[in-house]
């Protein structure tokens, strides 16, 4: 099974050697180990591990965990890290058993691994794309640097972990490939190591090496969700910048994929400047990058934000023309825009064409419905489309019940709209606005329905909601329009007692 059986048993060494329990000869070896401290000594290890690690279909567990117990018997004294470092490099083309060793000889105490054995395990397992495992190790690794105190509290946040370092001076004697220093930038990113991830960017490219786009999708991403789109635009610049010059034409090492101009306008749009927009589309052109349905649905979402839906639906036609597959996020987008402006056939239209089309419909694309019928007064159309939506399972966001309260208000339909409340506030879940709790109550009061408004606003106190002047103000009127001028003063004092009286709609 292994061609090392002629150099253990050469002849004219000094070594000593034993020859192995029965447990060890139940296979087809027959070998004799090392067991004393030699130049060899890292060699005999590593073929322990194997045997170790050899279990053939009549060898049970039991027999595999006494080999185990019997390489610790023949090292007591355990092994030092550069040791760990250096069978593990031996062991390299079955990683699963190099990870194996590392943490069997932690578990049982016969190694304090440092970064030295930390980095060299890592490569190993980096190089076989053992991503998951690797990226344990690696968090790990950047754990003991801070527990060891190994980084300078007041420069680590801006220098790299000095796991790097030991990956950098391993990388080349583990044979070891770029995606380990892939792994790490991600790493670092999820424990938002922000500064340390773009170092270690930056120190790769001075070396000639390039992260993958997909890290470098990471990182402007995650720089761009917490320090903004401005920092997030300013890395993608760096990471993807022009290299060299070939003629007319200029090449970079990775060059930004699709993915990447969509993270850079999603965040520009979130952060609202829409303007960059535009700017990040010429960029996709000139890395010949065509966009996708959500490149389109988020450049229309901010035309329709402005107002500009002429422009926005030029965008949808130009994606019927250029056959790209439309999905849930487009249509919810270009309805969005159509109800705001109350085009509400348009929408509809296109609400059916969902349903034709087979879209499933999100809890999003009934509240613009909804919002929409109630912008035109449609209000039996809204309180339909809901209760539709309801039947479906979809709990509306509270601005949407809003919404259909403030229509049902406007009609001076307000028990009605009490009732709807009411329904709404049975399901599981939902918790109503104060401004649902302010349009009923003006609604009554206005009918003269004092008594009625006093136990809402009540309700509305008891759900968390004081009264403002607003309230105050509604009750007010309502009191005066009744000639009931001494219940008005009182609340008027009352305002000024609480310190409301200044307080403006």
């Amino acid at each position: 099974m292994f061609p090392i059986h002629a150099e253990i048993c050469m002849r004219g060494t000094n070594l000593i050697s034993l020859h192995l329990p029965k447990f060890f000869q139940s296979s087809s070896f027959g070998l004799h180990l090392i067991t004393a401290r030699s130049p060899s000594l890292v060699f005999s290890r590593v073929f322990l591990l194997k045997v170790a690690s050899f279990n053939g279909d009549f060898e049970r567990e039991q027999c595999s965990k006494n080999r185990w117990n019997f390489i610790k018997s023949l090292y007591p004294n355990g092994f030092s890290p550069a040791e760990v470092s250096e069978i593990i490099i031996r062991l390299r083309n079955n990683p699963r058993l190099s990870l194996r060793f590392f943490l069997w000889a932690e578990k049982k105490s016969l190694c304090t691994h440092d970064l030295l054995s930390y980095a060299t395990i890592i490569h190993i397992l980096a190089r076989a794309r053992l991503k998951t495992l690797s990226e344990t190790l690696i968090g790990k690794a950047m754990r003991l640097s801070q527990v060891n105190n190994i980084d300078d509290s007041d420069l680590s946040s801006l220098r790299p972990p000095k796991i790097f370092e030991t990956l950098a001076k391993t990388y080349r004697s583990c044979d070891s490939a770029p995606f380990v220093f892939d792994l790490l930038i991600r790493a670092c990113l999820q424990a938002k190591k922000i500064d340390q991830s773009i170092e270690i960017v930056r120190m790769l490219r001075s070396r000639q090496i390039y992260p993958m786009v997909s890290t470098c999708n990471l990182l402007i991403q995650s720089v761009s969700r917490l320090r903004g789109c401005d920092a997030g635009f300013t890395i993608y610049k760096e990471v993807f910048g022009v290299d060299y010059q070939i003629g007319s034409k200029f090449r970079v090492q990775v060059a930004p994929n699709l993915q990447t101009f969509n993270i850079l306008m999603l965040s520009s749009y979130q952060d609202g400047r829409t303007e960059r927009l535009k700017e990040i589309w010429a960029e996709m052109v000139k890395f010949s990058c065509n966009p996708n349905v959500f490149s389109y649905s988020i450049l229309m979402a901010a035309l329709c934000d402005e107002g500009k839906m002429d422009e926005a639906l030029e965008l949808w036609e130009e994606m019927h023309t250029k056959q790209i597959k439309l999905d849930v996020m487009a249509y919810n987008t270009i309805i969005s825009g159509l109800c705001k402006i109350g085009e509400m056939g348009r929408a509809e239209k296109l609400f059916q064409e969902m349903e034709l089309s087979e879209i499933e419909m999100t809890c999003l694309t009934y509240e613009h419905m909804v919002q929409g019928y109630c912008k035109i007064g449609k209000v039996d159309s809204a309180i339909l489309l809901y209760k539709d939506m309801s039947r479906k399972g979809f709990v509306p966001e509270a601005s949407t019940v809003d919404h259909v309260i403030g229509a049902i208000c406007e009609k001076s339909r307000i028990s009605e709209g009490l009732d709807f409340l009411r329904d709404v506030m049975k399901r599981q879940g939902f918790f109503p606005h104060r401004v649902s709790y302010e349009l009923l109550i003006g609604g009554l009061c206005v009918e003269g329905k004092m008594e009625e408004a006093m136990k809402l606003q009540a309700e509305m106190v008891g759900k968390g909601f004081p009264p403002n002047s607003k309230v105050y103000n509604t009750f007010i009127e309502g009191y005066m329009k009744q000639g009931n001028e001494d219940k008005a003063r009182k609340l008027r004092a009352e305002m000024y007692e609480i310190g409301l009286a200044e307080e403006r709609d």
